[in-house]
Parts: structure tokens; sequence; C-alpha cells
């Protein structure tokens, strides 16, 4: 996070740090809430208050326009992912690997256990590749489709989907965020880990019994069962379905679980589904190159399987882009004029307790990616800010990397204008706000974590030869 002022500018104040934040926060909400608008344009009104507000303090238009470009570098790799993600989806459903995974899905999942389930398979998908963004682009996407034909609303499948990719992204010593935060906090990876487990155990385990009570909700009643025959007929009907056409899915998951960075890997899988698409649906290169680009479109005449079946595409991605693309701005001019760190100092010097510590801590990292509109930026800014105190007041670093993840990693995709938030509801169609309320583990994290803190819980000292229980100041 920025620290060093350039000459002839000052730190800003708290109240023009304030007027910054509100003017994003008040103006996407009115945009949002009031005339049902797309977020865009008041949050490029934000980036202009917040530059005004740096003006005021000094700092030169260069500086300014640097945390910008910063910002938006930040993101480049996300926005590639982002387009190589839409080509996969338009490619694979014309390659007939999304059919045949929700051809096979709706004959195996039950809908009584289909939302445990979901949970689980994202879980073990996300704790082997270590990415939360790849287990969505892939497996849930079928898993959404399978939903769909099963009767659930998707916002609840999206749910259920990204309760278990986050738990294993969290969770899984291959993932970048796991080890990013022990690393930014002082521990080592296999502490940090062992310590989250306390917290993650608790909120993966309130998940899964909320997913088997809403689950129990829909049964295969005849109406049901005659709507799954007829999604099983269609895709029958219209695509080559063999279990040979889950090998671009097992490619992508094993290229994953070697470590292949997320493009390369990704990308492949594009071109797996290329491969098949033109050897075994009889597709030709216009017609791949059209699905890359712009997306499936279903044309069988039953609205189920079209509406499950008309996505995808590197266009479809480009709403998703130019909204990271803003917030990025906004959050690197924040970051750059200080304008942030302002705000995290205000609130870590109300921290009084241990207890109220942690509080402000895991309240930094949502806050980071209201503000910073990107996991990894809230991750290292959370770590850093709070890392002295946490020493001062000799608690282990492992209690501030677990506040850090259950707070910065699983609340990124929470944020509509957050890189995690924008990419999840392009990737499996429902918009951030529908899936929120469903997304039970990500917002049950922090406040399990902030329980754990104010009780004292697993609250490790300094120097503790074995991890342990400790008696901590209970008050916030």
């Amino acid at each position: 996070m920025q620290t060093d002022i350039p000459e002839g500018a000052r730190a800003p104040h708290f109240w023009e740090a304030i007027i910054s934040l509100l003017s994003l926060v008040v103006g996407i909400s009115i945009s949002i809430v009031l005339y049902g608008l797309d977020p865009q344009v008041p949050m490029m009104l934000g980036v202009v208050v917040a530059s005004v507000v740096a003006l005021r303090c000094g700092f030169a238009w260069k500086e300014i326009q640097g945390g910008m470009v910063a910002g938006i570098y930040n993101a480049l790799p996300a926005m590639i992912i982002l387009m190589i993600v839409g080509s996969l989806i338009g490619v694979w459903i014309l390659a007939g690997v999304v059919p045949t995974l929700i051809f096979y899905g709706l004959k195996i999942l039950a809908p009584e256990i289909f939302l445990p389930a979901c949970v689980v398979i994202c879980a073990i998908t996300s704790l082997a590749t270590g990415t939360s963004w790849g287990t969505t682009g892939t497996i849930g996407v079928a898993l959404m489709g399978v939903g769909g034909g099963l009767g659930f609303p998707l916002p609840i499948v999206a749910g259920a989907v990204l309760s278990g990719a986050y738990f294993g992204d969290k969770m899984s010593p291959l993932s970048d965020t796991t080890n990013l935060a022990p690393a930014m906090a002082g521990t080592d990876l296999f502490t940090h880990i062992k310590h989250m487990s306390y917290t993650t155990s608790v909120s993966i385990g309130l998940t899964l019994i909320i997913e088997i009570v809403i689950g129990l909700q829909y049964s295969a009643s005849s109406s049901n069962i005659e709507r799954i025959n007829t999604i099983l007929t269609t895709l029958e009907s219209t695509f080559f379905i063999n279990p040979v056409l889950l090998l671009p899915l097992v490619l992508v998951l094993f290229v994953s679980y070697k470590k292949m960075p997320a493009i390369p890997g990704i990308a492949l899988g594009v071109i797996a589904g290329a491969i098949c698409a033109a050897g075994l649906q009889g597709a030709d290169y216009n017609a791949i190159a059209n699905v890359a680009f712009g997306g499936y479109t279903s044309g069988t005449g039953i609205e189920d399987v079209d509406s499950l079946l008309s996505r995808g595409g590197m266009d479809s991605m480009m709403y998703t882009i130019s909204l990271i693309i803003v917030a990025m701005m906004f959050g690197g001019v924040m970051e750059r004029t200080n304008q942030l760190k302002v705000i995290a100092d205000k609130v870590l010097a109300a921290a009084k307790s241990t207890g109220s510590l942690i509080v402000s801590t895991v309240l930094t990292g949502i806050g980071a990616n209201l503000i910073l509109c990107d996991q990894y930026m809230a991750i290292v800014m959370s770590a850093r800010s709070y890392a002295e105190a946490y020493r001062e007041r000799g608690l282990a670093p492992e209690n501030l990397s677990r506040a850090v993840e259950d707070s910065a990693t699983v609340t990124a995709n929470l944020v509509p204008w957050n890189s995690g938030g924008a990419y999840q509801a392009a990737t499996l169609g429902v918009a951030t706000l529908a899936y929120l309320p469903f997304n039970f583990f990500c917002w049950l994290s922090p406040l399990v974590t902030i329980l754990f803190g104010v009780m004292g819980w697993t609250i490790w000292k300094t120097g503790d030869d074995e991890p342990r229980e400790a008696s901590v100041e209970r008050n916030l």
C-alpha cells in the first residue's frame, strides 16, 4: 500500500477520504436500487471525486493518473482470463462438453441431494486445483445447467457452487490466496491452513446443513421428471453425447493441479474443446470461431434447453471487463494518494482489545474489496496494515492471516464491481446481488471469524510452543 507522500503534497484528512468512499458507495447504491442503472457511470463519478480530493491534497495529475494505470495493470490478468473463459464456455457448448455434463448430471444427481453435492463437488475440485475461478468456469457452469434442469432457481445453485469453490480455494495449499495471506502476515503456509481449519470447519458445516434443508424442499415430482426427460431427449437429439467429451474438463483440471498458470491452462481447454467440436460434433472453423467470440445460441425450440445453453463467448465478457477497468481506476487512485491508508489507520486506532482488532481486520478486508475491487490487493492491504499491531500485542501472525483470508478472500465475489464478483456473475450467468444471499459460506466465514475473535477461541499467542486456545480480552 502506498505510504510515501510526494513533495508538495500532504496526507488526506480522514473526512476527505470518506467523501471519496461515499461518492462511490452512495452513487452506485442510488443508481442500482432507485434507477436500475449499470454501475459504470456512478463509479466513474467516484473516480472523479477521488481525483479532485487528491488534487486538493497537492498530488500532481501525473501521480493520480499513475494510480489509475497501476490499478488497471493489476487487473489485466483477470481480464484476460475473463475473455478466455468466455470463449471456453461457448466452444464447450458447441463441442458438447457442457451438454454432456448436464446430461449425465441430470441422470445421476437427485434434487434432494443436489445442493450439498454441488458444495462437495466444487470443494473437492477447488482443493485439488487451488482455483475458485477455474472451478466455477468449468464444473460450476455444468452444475448451473444441471440445477436449472432439476428446477432449482439459478441464484440458489450459484450460491452452492461458489460456497464449495471458495472453501476449496482458501484451504488448498495450491491456491495463490492461501499462499499470499501467510506470506504477508509473516507465518508459514501449513500453520496458516491449520489455524483456518477451526473457523472454516464451522462455516462449511453450517453451509452444508443449510443446503441440505433447502434441498429437501425440492423433490422429483411428476412435472419435474417430465421436464428432465424433455431436456435429456433434446440434448441427445441435438448433440453427440459420450463420456469421451469429458476429456477437455479432465485436461483443464489436470493442468490446474500441476500448477500450469490459469491463462495457458484455460486456453488449452478451449483448444481441446475446438478439437471435440470439429471431430465429434462436425463443426467447421467458422462455427467454432463464431461461438468463441459471440457465444453459442441454442435454437432447439425447448425453452429449458435454450436458456441453459445460449451463453458464452468473448463478447459476453466485455461488460464485465469495462466494470473492472473503472473499479480498478478508483482503487488505484485511493491507494496511490493514501486515501485508503488514512481510513485504515483510523479503524486501527479504534481497535483497543484483541477482539476489536480482529473485527477491525475483518471489516478492513471487506472494505478493501469494496474500494480496491480486487481480492489480492485487499489481502495485501489488510495484512500490511495490521501486521505491526498484532506483533505489538503478542498475537501470533496466523491470527492475522486467518482473519484476512476469512474476509478479503471470500467476500470479493460478493461485491458486484470487484473483479471477483464481476467474474463470477459473468461466468455463472447470475447477478452478484442475486446469488449473494445464497452464498452461505462466503458471508458466514467473516461472521464466524468475528465470533471466534470476540470470544477468544483459538487465538494463539506469539511464542506458544503448541498452538492452543489462549485467554484474551473479549470486549470490543
